[in-house]
């Protein structure tokens, strides 16, 4: 009964990410506002981490599993990503390092907010 009711909520946040995302006129994703709805209700309380702990779990141990739609998608476009392919390459170093930046950037700051708060 637990997994039902975290499922449950999971797919009510999904739900509603969908419609928030139908009402306004931002070209912003249905998954993305789903992340930033959830974040909030984590955040105010509404909603605990022990209330989807389990499922979030499960999701986050099989998420290579939802990538192979994707994956299988892109053969669709094999030529075009044979044309490109340098510039792809380019794209996904770039990208890669960029994140790597600004996640040691983040972690830094977070550090100097921790120690200054002691």
């Amino acid at each position: 009964m637990k997994i039902i009711k975290q499922t449950g909520i999971i797919f009510t946040i999904c739900w509603l990410s969908i419609i928030i995302q139908q009402i306004l006129p931002l070209p912003i994703p249905a998954s993305v506002i789903g992340l930033i709805l959830l974040f909030f209700c984590l955040l105010s309380r509404l909603l605990k981490v022990e209330h989807i702990q389990e499922k979030s779990d499960f999701l986050l141990s099989n998420m290579a599993f939802f990538f192979i739609p994707a994956g299988v998608g892109m053969m669709n476009y094999f030529d075009i990503l044979k044309k490109n392919w340098f510039s792809l390459l380019i794209i996904c170093i770039l990208s890669t390092l960029i994140t790597f930046a600004v996640t040691a950037f983040s972690i830094r700051f977070t550090l100097s907010l921790t120690k200054r708060r002691k």
